[in-house]
């Protein structure tokens, strides 16, 4: 099995010393995710744009990776109010209806404080 690395192009991930993604053998470990928009080069400031913005990320990584939303296992949701739950949790459903992934929810500051959410989730490709 070979170890694959994905990235988003962002400059960000060489400082840090990260990856959008990994894939090893069948799994695919995705990095928490933001919503931020690469086409505009900007955060959106509504949560549920960010929301979103989380999700076209990750399926963007899971594709290179040669899998989808659907093949996702476990999920962390992170968000920096506990309010925002309500707003964002049907949209978690709308993603994630066919996966219906293990997930855990975590309320936490993120590095910048216009992030609202950010998404972290492991898939494996399926044989």
């Amino acid at each position: 099995m070979t170890r694959r690395l994905i990235s988003s192009n962002s400059t960000f991930e060489k400082v840090a010393g990260y990856s959008r993604a990994v894939v090893d053998g069948d799994d695919i470990f995705v990095s928490g995710t933001t919503g931020y928009d690469y086409a505009a080069m900007r955060l959106p400031d509504d949560l549920i744009e960010q929301t979103h913005g989380c999700f076209r990320n990750i399926a963007a990584a899971l594709a290179q990776a040669g899998a989808s939303l659907d093949d996702v296992v476990r999920v962390r949701y992170i968000v920096t109010r506990p309010e925002y739950a309500e707003a964002v949790f049907p949209i978690f459903g709308e993603y994630f209806a066919t996966a219906r992934p293990a997930a855990t929810l975590i309320v936490a500051g993120l590095l910048q404080p216009e992030m609202m959410i950010e998404i972290e989730v492991t898939a494996r490709r399926r044989g």
